[in-house]
């Protein structure tokens, strides 16, 4: 198709820039690809937050691994949550393959192979640098978020946080916070109860449940030390080309619970470290949140209320956030209306429910007079999608079905050798790959357990060996002269008289 078709101005009018973009195909109308018809997405409005959703095989993993290459080139780190284990894959280039080069002469852009700067991440016992945050660092409003706890429990956590800071007692990792929550209403009760008021048995006992919990779906192995620095995130390599930082997250799909604290926990971390910096020419980091629907499914309102809080200011602070999905509708509307890139990939029409689906979904796109949206959804080919991003006056592109460009580099997994081998030369896992457990909470409150169970002990021992007076008198006169003895006297003696 030529570049005399109308929809081929309408495309290139719509995606012209000032500024540096990332290409991400060309436009195709009718099943046919505009050659050279670029579809590009401004640097300047990336801040803004995206998503890239699609039913299972259509191309969603491969857009997101195009869009961390480039970005990686216009020297912007990236951050992915690799929950399927295919993204490893940038770390060696693409062998190239006919279909490939097919795709790209359509497109109208060469095809060059090429790797990237990986560094490898890991929340558990998966080979990369750990990822760690202590209890202090999430504060107690956000622990209490967390573990979805009460109005009374969250003041219980709060009161727990503040007795930690008056008496300098850390609170690192989850076995801390349980100490001092049994601490609390155990040896420590008097002192608690003097200083900040009564605390329950029954709101402790809830809140340590919903730590077990938490424990059992892995937190035990994400809190702790040495606490992960997100200024690590935002690195260059020699070249000026961001790192991209893969976090391995194969073993967390069946812990949603984990998955969606440490995702809130580095948000926040970053809303509280960067400074602002307002809309830049590009932005400091963009994060992908693969598998997007683990964070929400079971996330409670509080959590989507400060979900949506963050998504909304983080972007003041240089930071992107791309959401991946198989559908829109895994995202909640206060979220879904924050993302100014839609990467649309095929959706399926299996059941009435899909139908409904896609319905919902071609109502958040822009209207066109080229093509019917709806129609459009089901028959995408693998590789293909809608898109529409925001120009660099923050207005909608054109909406535009987008034969995507292939990644440069390798579409699959790397080997268990070339993994050892990537994580070998890291340099972050030489920092944070010690283990640390100094002196926390847990130690401290034993050590008062303690104390307080011998000084017991010594008193006791020193009733038995040095009983009173009262103790060592005639079993007799104690009788005598006993409470209730005397009252029962005076009772005859009235009965008596």
């Amino acid at each position: 198709m030529t570049s005399k078709h109308p929809f081929f101005s309408h495309i290139m009018n719509g995606y012209t820039f000032d500024g540096e973009t990332l290409t991400v195909g060309a436009a195709t109308i009718d099943q046919k690809t505009l050659s050279k018809a670029f579809v590009k997405i401004p640097l300047k409005t990336l801040n803004r937050h995206g998503l890239i959703s699609g039913a299972t095989g259509t191309g969603k993993t491969k857009t997101l691994q195009v869009l961390s290459e480039q970005l990686s080139e216009k020297g912007i780190p990236v951050l992915l949550m690799d929950l399927k284990g295919d993204l490893s894959g940038l770390a060696q280039p693409s062998p190239g393959h006919p279909k490939i080069n097919e795709r790209h002469q359509a497109i109208g852009l060469p095809f060059v192979p090429k790797s990237y700067d990986v560094e490898l991440l890991s929340l558990s016992e998966e080979m990369g640098t750990r990822l760690r945050a202590t209890v202090s660092e999430f504060g107690p409003i956000l622990m209490s978020k967390i573990l979805n706890l009460t109005e009374t429990q969250t003041g219980i956590i709060a009161v727990v946080f503040k007795y930690c800071d008056d008496c300098n007692i850390p609170l690192l990792d989850l076995k801390d916070l349980k100490s001092i929550l049994n601490y609390a209403t155990g040896v420590g009760k008097p002192e608690f109860q003097s200083k900040y008021g009564r605390i329950s048995t029954n709101s402790t006992g809830a809140i340590l449940r919903r730590i077990i919990e938490l424990e059992q779906q892995g937190g035990d192995l994400f809190f702790g030390e040495k606490s992960f620095d997100v200024n690590d995130l935002i690195r260059t390599n020699k070249n000026d080309e961001g790192i991209v930082h893969i976090i391995r997250l194969t073993d967390l799909q069946h812990r949603p619970k984990l998955f969606s604290t440490f995702m809130l926990s580095l948000l926040a971390e970053l809303f509280e470290t960067l400074p602002e910096c307002g809309d830049l020419e590009k932005p400091k980091l963009v994060v992908f949140i693969d598998e997007a629907h683990l964070i929400f499914s079971q996330a409670s309102k509080e959590l989507i209320q400060q979900l949506e809080y963050t998504v909304k200011l983080i972007r003041s602070k240089g930071v992107g956030l791309f959401f991946v999905t198989q559908n829109p509708t895994d995202v909640p509307d206060s979220i879904l209306s924050q993302l100014g890139l839609k990467i649309q990939h095929a959706l399926r029409a299996f059941t009435a429910k899909d139908r409904k689906a896609i319905k919902l979904t071609a109502q958040n796109y822009p209207q066109t007079t080229f093509f019917d949206i709806e129609s459009v959804l089901t028959s995408l080919g693998i590789g293909e999608a809608l898109v529409t991003a925001l120009d660099e006056k923050g207005r909608p592109t054109p909406l535009t079905a987008t034969m995507m460009r292939a990644p440069k580099s390798r579409m699959d997994i790397l080997t268990q050798n070339e993994i050892k081998t990537l994580f070998k030369s890291s340099k972050l896992a030489k920092t944070y790959n010690i283990e640390i457990d100094r002196e926390s909470a847990y130690e401290i409150l034993n050590k008062k357990i303690k104390t307080a169970l011998d000084k017991s002990k010594k008193e006791a021992k020193k009733r038995t060996s040095n009983p009173s007076r009262y103790e060592r008198q005639n079993p007799l006169i104690k009788v005598l002269t006993s409470a209730t003895f005397i009252r029962a006297v005076f009772g005859i003696l009235k009965k008596v008289v």
